[in-house]
């Protein structure tokens, strides 16, 4: 029997498994080709979120804090320190002992131009509360009108009467400058300023010795308590400084009468900070 040479086939088995070598080394290598690309390619998905979420980030902060000037509120114009004006001064006597509130519109309506607007007209037109006085045995009041809805009593002081408050004295001062009249109840004491510094008197409710009250009654209207005292006044603020405030009283008839600012604003807030005006 003929050996085959052993040379030949020693360099087949040889070149066989090379190849079988070099076979397993291209794959490893396209596997780890293939995990790269994976790992790029999460890298890149994550880097393009975080992206998008800064852009987003970015965007919101732009709507945040770059709004269109157009769409900011008006400012005001810085409040002066002083301002006064010139209105005529008219008494609530003799004719409205308790006329004080329709006085101070009366005075309001003729400073600015507005015609037939006399305390007695003001007086008969003003909205009226017609619920009778009733007085317990002791003479306390336990039944009255309401002056949130109208004059409360008689206005000239012939019978008893009490007054009347904001809503009704705006519904009258309505009437005579329609679209005009301006309820600044509890606005804060720098709106009334600001009217005054504007053209523009405000009717104020105070005490009639500008005190905070310590004596009040209370009665009842339709199921309401009714809390009320007799010192309530009312008086056109026509002025103010860094110190002062500046009244028509139609009361004791002074015009510009002076009254501290704190103690002012202390008695003014304690009736409810009610006050009326017009533009």
């Amino acid at each position: 029997m003929k050996k085959k040479p052993i040379i030949p086939m020693v360099i087949g088995i040889i070149a066989i498994t090379l190849a079988i070598n070099y076979r397993s080394i291209l794959i490893q290598g396209q596997s780890q080709d293939i995990k790269k690309q994976n790992d790029n390619t999460n890298i890149s998905s994550d880097d393009k979120k975080k992206n998008d979420n800064n852009e987003n980030r970015e965007k919101n902060e732009a709507n945040t804090f770059s709004a269109d000037p157009s769409d900011e509120l008006p400012t005001q114009p810085p409040l002066n320190k002083s301002s006064l004006l010139d209105v005529p001064i008219i008494k609530q006597n003799p004719g409205l002992y308790n006329g004080c509130e329709v006085t101070s519109l009366a005075m309001l309506l003729k400073y600015k131009g507005i015609a037939k607007s006399d305390k007695m007209t003001l007086a008969r037109l003003v909205k009226k509360d017609s619920t009778p006085l009733v007085r317990d045995k002791s003479g306390n009041i336990i039944r009255w009108g309401d002056p949130n809805y109208g004059f409360v009593g008689d206005i000239t002081g012939k019978k008893p009467g009490y007054g009347v408050y904001d809503k009704p004295l705006l519904e009258l001062l309505e009437k005579y400058m329609p679209g005009k009249s301006v309820n600044l109840t509890g606005k804060g004491i720098d709106s009334l300023f600001r009217s005054i510094q504007n053209g523009n008197p405000v009717v104020v409710w105070v005490t009639v010795n500008y005190n905070v009250a310590k004596k009040f009654v209370t009665w009842e209207k339709d199921g309401k308590d009714i809390k009320a005292t007799f010192s309530e006044h009312a008086v056109l603020l026509v002025g103010y400084d860094e110190w002062y405030c500046y009244v028509n009283n139609p009361y004791n008839g002074r015009k510009n009468e002076q009254i501290k600012k704190e103690v002012f604003e202390k008695v003014w807030e304690s009736m409810g900070s009610m006050a009326i005006s017009s533009t």
